[in-house]
C-alpha cells in the first residue's frame, strides 16, 4: 500500500490554521490588563481560578506534542504494555490529590520553590530556593521545553516536507506567537487558551484513531493482524532467548527483552515515589502546584488535581494508543517508531479534517510551551530575581522581568532542541537524575526533623550517582536492565545519604517549624514535639482517611483505564467487570468529596 510522505494542505487548511492562531492571540489580549497588575495575577491568577478551569489546564499541559508520539513509540517497543512507563506514575499522582492539594493551598506560596523558605529557615533555606529555581527554571526546563520542540519539528518535517533546520525556524514561530500570549495574559491566558486548546485537541486524536481503525479494517481486523505480528515476534523473541507477549496485552511479558520483571517491578514499586518528574512529582510540584495555588480554596484544589489525574490516565490515552497500533500494522520496523503517529495520520485522515488536525497539533504543543514558559519565569523572577537581586524593586518591574525572562527561556529551549534525539530518551533521563529525590519531597511535609540540608544532600546525590553510574561506569538509562539497576542504587546511595546528613545536621529553628505547623495544619503524627507545642492548632487531615482515599483514587484510575481498553477492544466481559470495580471505587471517593460550586466562599491563605 503507498502512502503521500507528506500531508498535502489547501487555502482552506491555512485558513483554519491561522483562525487557530488568531483565537489564541485574541485570548492574550483579553486578559492583558489583569495580567499585568503584580506578579500575583501573573503567575498564580490571583488566586481565583475554579477546579474544573485549573484541572483542565493540568491536563491540557500534559498534552503536547509530543505525547502522542512519544506513545505511539512505546507502543511499537512494547505493545499496549509499554505505556507503563507513564502509568507507573498514577499512585504519585493520587498522592497529591489526597495528601497535599491541600496542603499546597494553605501554604499560600507563589511557587513550590518558595516552599523552601516557609518549611525551613536561614542560609540553607535561602540556598536551596535560589538553587532550585535556576536547576529547575533553566536547565531541566530548557530539557522539556526541547523535547517538546523536538516533537512538533518532527511533525512538521513529516507534514509539511521540510528539513530540521525549517521545521525549527517553523516551531519558533509558533513559540513567538505562545510568548507574546504568556507575556501579554500571564497565568490567566495560559489556562483559558488551554481549555480551548484541549477541547480542538483531544476532538481531533478521538477523530485520527476513528479513521486510523477504520483504514485496517475494524478493531476485529486490527487485532487479526497484530495477533499475526505477535507470531513473528515470538519467532524472533525466541530465536534471541527471550519472551514477547502479546501487542494486545496491558500487562508487559515479564521475560521480554524491552521490560523484564526487574524493571516491571521498580516502575511499579520505586519509580513512582522515589523519582522527581514533572508533572507527577512526589508530593505535587511544578505546573501541577503552580495550578494548586491559582485555585480558589483548598477543595478547589483537591478537585482540580483529581479532574487532571482521571483525566490524564483514564480518558485520554486510547486514542493515542490505538494510532500507535495501527501504525504498527501501516508502518512496521520504521527507525523512528515515534513518527508512526504523524504517518498514520497522513495517511488516514480525509482532506476535509486536515486544517483541523495541523491547528490540533499547534494546541497540544502551544498549550504545554505556554505553561513551561511561564512556569520557568516564575521560579527565575520570583524565586531568583526579585528574592536576591531586586527586593525592592516595583511590581510593574518584576513583571516586565518576567517577560523578559520568557523570551530568554524559548531561545534557550530552540537550542536545546538541536541536541535530542529521543522524545521518550529525554523522559527516562529526567527519571534517572531525580532518582531518590522522591522521599524527601513526601516527608518533608509530614516530618517535623527533615532540614534543608536534607533536601540539597538528596539533589546532589541524586545527580552525582546517576550520573557516575551512566558515564563512569556506562550502564545506559535506554537498557531496561540499566535502567532499573541507576534507578535501584541510585535511590539507595540518595537515601542513605540524606538521612545521614539530616541527623548530623541541627533541625530547623523551632519558630520556623511551629509558623509552618500552624499555617498548613499537616497531620501532627510525625509532628510530636512540635504538634505538642501547637496544641491550639487542629489538623483536618487524617492519614488513614487519606490512605483510604489514594488506594481508592488508584483503583477508579486503573480499573477505568483497563475497563475502557477492554470495552474498546471489545472484550466485553472483562471491560465490565473493570468498569463495575471503577464504580466501586467512585462511590468510595464520592460522598465526603462533593464538588465545590460557584457559591463557594474563597479561603483566606
Amino acid at each position: 500500500m503507498g502512502y503521500t510522505s507528506r500531508l498535502p494542505l489547501n487555502a482552506i487548511d491555512w485558513a483554519v490554521v491561522a483562525a487557530y492562531f488568531l483565537l489564541n492571540l485574541l485570548i492574550g489580549l483579553y486578559y492583558k490588563n489583569r495580567a499585568h497588575s503584580s506578579l500575583e495575577e501573573f503567575f498564580v491568577s490571583g488566586r481565583n481560578v475554579p477546579w474544573w478551569l485549573a484541572g483542565t489546564s493540568m491536563v491540557a499541559t500534559t498534552f503536547a506534542a509530543d505525547t502522542p508520539l512519544a506513545v505511539t513509540g512505546m507502543v511499537a517497543k512494547g505493545g499496549i504494555a509499554g505505556n507503563w512507563l507513564w502509568w507507573n506514575f498514577v499512585a504519585s499522582g493520587m498522592l497529591t490529590v489526597f495528601f497535599y492539594a491541600r496542603l499546597w493551598r494553605r501554604s499560600g506560596v507563589m511557587t513550590d520553590v518558595e516552599f523552601a523558605e516557609i518549611r525551613y529557615s536561614g542560609k540553607p533555606a535561602a540556598f536551596l530556593r535560589g538553587f532550585r529555581a535556576l536547576y529547575l527554571g533553566l536547565p531541566i526546563n530548557c530539557i522539556i521545553l526541547g523535547w517538546v520542540n523536538l516533537a512538533m519539528v518532527k511533525i512538521l518535517m513529516l507534514i509539511l516536507g521540510i528539513s530540521k533546520l525549517q521545521a525549527i525556524f517553523v516551531v519558533l514561530g509558533m513559540i513567538a506567537l505562545t510568548c507574546s500570549i504568556s507575556t501579554l495574559a500571564g497565568l490567566w491566558g495560559v489556562l483559558v487558551t488551554d481549555a480551548v486548546q484541549f477541547v480542538i485537541k483531544m476532538s481531533m486524536v478521538i477523530v485520527l484513531a476513528v479513521y486510523a481503525v477504520a483504514t485496517v479494517g475494524g478493531i476485529e481486523a486490527m487485532k487479526a493482524k497484530l495477533d499475526a505480528i505477535d507470531v513473528t515476534r515470538r519467532a524472533a523473541a525466541s530465536g534471541a532467548g527471550a519472551g514477547a507477549g502479546s501487542v494486545l496485552s496491558f500487562i508487559p511479558d515479564l521475560h521480554s527483552a524491552w521490560m523484564p520483571m526487574l524493571t516491571f517491578l521498580v516502575y511499579i514499586s520505586v519509580n513512582w515515589w522515589a523519582t522527581w518528574y514533572p508533572g507527577a512529582e512526589p508530593g505535587g510540584g511544578g505546573f501541577v502546584a503552580q495550578r494548586m495555588f491559582s485555585a480558589r480554596d483548598e477543595r478547589h484544589s483537591l478537585w482540580a488535581t483529581l479532574w487532571f489525574n482521571v483525566a490524564h490516565y483514564a480518558l485520554r490515552p486510547w486514542p493515542w494508543i490505538l494510532v500507535g497500533l495501527v501504525s504498527l500494522i501501516l508502518f512496521p520496523n520504521l527507525s523512528d517508531p515515534e513518527s508512526g503517529y504523524v504517518r498514520v495520520m497522513i495517511a488516514c485522515l480525509p482532506a476535509a479534517l486536515r486544517g483541523f488536525m495541523v491547528a490540533a497539533f499547534a494546541a497540544a504543543f502551544m498549550s504545554t510551551i505556554g505553561t513551561q514558559l511561564n512556569w520557568g519565569a516564575s521560579y527565575l523572577i520570583n524565586d531568583f530575581y526579585r528574592r536576591f537581586l531586586r527586593p525592592e524593586a516595583s511590581e510593574r518591574h518584576h513583571v516586565a522581568a518576567s517577560q523578559a525572562a520568557t523570551v530568554l527561556l524559548a531561545v534557550a529551549s530552540a537550542v536545546v532542541t538541536f541536541y535530542l534525539e529521543s522524545i521518550a530518551g529525554a523522559w527516562k533521563l529526567l527519571l534517572v537524575t531525580g532518582a531518590g529525590t522522591g522521599t524527601v519531597l513526601i516527608l518533608r511535609w509530614f516530618w517535623w526533623r527533615i532540614n534543608a540540608w536534607s533536601e540539597v544532600s538528596a539533589m546532589a546525590a541524586a545527580f552525582a550517582v546517576s550520573l557516575y553510574l551512566q558515564l563512569g561506569l556506562g550502564w545506559s538509562s535506554d537498557d531496561p536492565i540499566g535502567f532499573a539497576k541507576i534507578m535501584l542504587l541510585t535511590v539507595a546511595a540518595t537515601t542513605a545519604v540524606w538521612l545521614v546528613v539530616t541527623f548530623l545536621t541541627a533541625p530547623e529553628k523551632e519558630e520556623t517549624l511551629l509558623a509552618f505547623y500552624r499555617r498548613v495544619r499537616p497531620s501532627p503524627l510525625l509532628w510530636g514535639p512540635i504538634a505538642a507545642q501547637a496544641s491550639d492548632t487542629s489538623s483536618p487531615e487524617s492519614l488513614d482517611r487519606n490512605f483510604l482515599h489514594w488506594a481508592a483514587g488508584c483503583l477508579l484510575i486503573y480499573a477505568s483505564l483497563f475497563g475502557i481498553g477492554k470495552i474498546i477492544l471489545r472484550e466485553w466481559g472483562q471491560g465490565m467487570v473493570f468498569l463495575v470495580l471503577a464504580a466501586v471505587a467512585a462511590s468510595l471517593l464520592a460522598r465526603p468529596m462533593e464538588p465545590p460550586n460557584n457559591a463557594d466562599k474563597q479561603e483566606s491563605t
